[in-house]
């Protein structure tokens, strides 16, 4: 995996980055010069094999859940400490979980992990990154929200309420950090071609291409792309808005 000369003392923090979306974003911002530091509850072999890649100086991950704030401020401090004296840029919000099940019977318990780990604990991170990049009046935002979050689907209540807070969240504080040169958005991909999708049977999916004006899922690249050109200085006037990467099946 060779950089582009692009931004190689730009770090980037994600996420979610041992597999599916986080994975992928990390692999296209890697290739594209970025240094990018993780976090995920459990360490997996693709993480092992991007450090094998990339080396211990330009991907760092560790353990860490988003949703415990001990955790949260955790991840923040070592990535600090592993990017040395390149300033932080951008942060991505992609770990989430989801909860299949209908309101009238779904456990509370269940309801505040969904809340804490996909809508809470992004909003805390996000201010721990803001206090360490308001001085620099450059910076970038990224939530990864979901079409679910605007249309809602049956069993997903509690996982829809979240990403829809997220959207929310992003234009508000789009507001607020504006004049500091920070731009924030969201992301909301689609049905896409990863281990969730793969649970939902050939015959539902088969549903869903041919419901697609595209003819076809989205692939985490599709995603990761767009979240690298929202990094780049090419988006600098882009700001406060949820893009959708759906391939029509939305409209």
């Amino acid at each position: 995996m060779t950089p582009e000369p692009t931004s190689p003392s730009k770090v980037v923090l994600l996420t979610g980055g041992s597999k599916g979306l986080g994975l992928g974003i990390a692999k296209v911002l890697l290739a594209n010069g970025y240094r990018v530091a993780t976090c995920s509850r459990k360490r997996t072999g693709f993480v092992d094999d991007l450090l094998a890649e990339v080396g211990e100086d330009r991907f760092f991950w560790t353990e860490g859940e988003i949703g415990n704030e001990a955790s949260e401020v955790a991840f923040m401090d070592s990535a600090v400490a592993w990017a040395g004296s390149d300033p932080l840029y951008g942060l991505i919000n992609n770990a989430a979980i989801a909860g299949d099940g209908v309101l009238a019977t779904f456990p509370n318990v269940d309801t505040m992990r969904i809340m804490e780990i996909n809508l809470i604990g992004a909003i805390r991170l996000t201010r721990l990154f803001l206090r360490k990049i308001l001085n620099q009046r450059e910076g970038r935002v990224i939530n990864v929200s979901s079409i679910v979050g605007q249309r809602g689907y049956t069993g997903l209540t509690v996982y829809s309420a979240t990403k829809a807070g997220l959207d929310g969240f992003t234009r508000a504080l789009a507001r607020e950090v504006g004049r500091r040169q920070i731009t924030v958005n969201s992301v909301a991909p689609g049905y896409m071609e990863t281990d969730i999708s793969a649970g939902l049977g050939e015959r539902q999916l088969q549903q869903i291409v041919n419901r697609t004006p595209l003819g076809r899922l989205a692939t985490t690249e599709d995603v990761a792309f767009l979240v690298k050109f929202l990094l780049s200085p090419e988006a600098s006037m882009i700001t406060a808005q949820t893009i959708t990467v759906d391939g029509g099946i939305t409209m």
